[in-house]
């Protein structure tokens, strides 16, 4: 374990939520979800602390969030604003550090071990940074310090809202061995039940056992389990990441048959996702067709090609032949989604133009395309 070093993890407390509650004072102190109305097939994006009080959580089904809570105050997310106070906050991490790493919208990870105020103690800083954000977007949150990354998201979830937990390197052993292992980081609800099932309920039960016996249970992930339970981990902040894909999907009011409705709804996708690679001036050789059907069953469906997809026609040349590997249109499709990755940059990258035959009217996919 590196113990020189100082990791601290910001998060937000009930971000959306909080921001709403924020910009229209009568919600304060209300249930308030942000999310699809409770009328629609739409899920919770978000929720605040009261509305959490009657089991309501994020990506929960809006219908059920609901009958948990009749009195909820449902509201359309607007992500144009949180992100504005998004920047906001990132600008105040970034007064700190030039070591930042967003994990979304409203968290980060921050490495103070050199930080611009030259302050050897990250607790300080994070209660500096906790202050300045309060001060300036009027919002709270939590944050986690200790010596690596995995140990200071930890912390950041133990005293929540609007506090702050320190995990110093000679305590990291000792609060790892009795920590229920559903607190983990990276360890979900099926986790969770196979770490049980082999008799670990908590961290100290991981360190029975051997690397090779939690790869057997756990293949890549077992390397990660049989660090962390140690206090082991490595991973630098990293302030800026290399974007691998670029995506857009749409989840459907009601559950669609007729193929040409699903070509309507790839068309739309198929130039969200050429007019996001323009405005980052990418291209990419994978293209990737994501189709949901009626009982949730998910599948998708890729192919890799010799030359980068860049344009709406690039993409529309090859989501027939996708489409026509999956039961579109003789099952009913709640979901589609289109994506490029093995991105590359635009600039100076030669590329044959494509022949429209696969347009119908209105610049859509033809049927015929399969």
């Amino acid at each position: 374990m590196n113990s020189n070093r100082k990791i601290v993890h910001i998060d937000m407390d009930a971000f959306f939520a909080s921001v709403e509650q924020s910009d229209n004072p009568d919600l304060r102190g209300k249930s308030v979800i942000v999310g699809g109305r409770p009328d629609s097939r739409g899920v919770v994006a978000a929720c605040s602390y009261e509305a959490r009080r009657f089991g309501i959580h994020s990506a929960m089904p809006s219908a059920r969030a609901v009958k948990l809570c009749p009195r909820a105050v449902f509201i359309p997310p607007r992500i144009s604003r949180y992100k504005e106070i998004s920047n906001q906050i990132m600008a105040i991490f970034h007064e700190h550090t030039d070591l930042v790493e967003p994990l979304s919208l409203d968290e980060a990870f921050l490495d103070l071990t050199e930080n611009h105020f030259q302050e050897p103690l990250a607790s300080l800083l994070a209660q500096r940074i906790r202050k300045q954000i309060f001060d300036t977007t009027g919002l709270t949150a939590s944050a986690g310090v200790s010596c690596n990354k995995f140990l200071a998201k930890v912390a950041s979830a133990m005293n929540k809202p609007d506090g702050i937990t320190i995990i110093r390197p000679s305590e990291a052993l000792c609060f790892l061995a009795t920590l229920p292992i559903g607190k983990f980081y990276g360890v979900g609800k099926v986790t969770e039940a196979k770490m049980e099932r082999i008799g670990v309920k908590r961290g100290e039960d991981l360190l029975r056992f051997s690397r090779e016996e939690l790869t057997f249970h756990f293949g890549k992930s077992g390397e990660y389990f049989y660090n962390i339970c140690r206090g082991i981990d490595p991973r630098p902040v990293i302030s800026s990441r290399v974007r691998k894909s670029i995506g857009s999907e749409t989840t459907m009011e009601e559950d669609i048959l007729e193929l040409e409705q699903i070509y309507d709804i790839l068309g739309h996708l198929a130039e969200s996702v050429a007019a996001s690679l323009g405005k980052h001036n990418f291209g990419g050789y994978t293209l990737t067709l994501k189709v949901r059907y009626q009982d949730f069953l998910t599948i998708t469906r890729s192919a890799t090609f010799k030359t980068p997809l860049f344009t709406t026609g690039d993409i529309l040349s090859f989501l027939p032949r996708l489409l026509h590997d999956s039961e579109a249109g003789r099952r009913k499709v709640r979901l589609l989604g289109v994506t490029v990755s093995g991105l590359i940059t635009r600039s100076g990258t030669p590329y044959q133009l494509r022949l429209p035959f696969w347009l119908g009217r209105d610049n859509r996919i033809s049927s015929t395309g399969l």
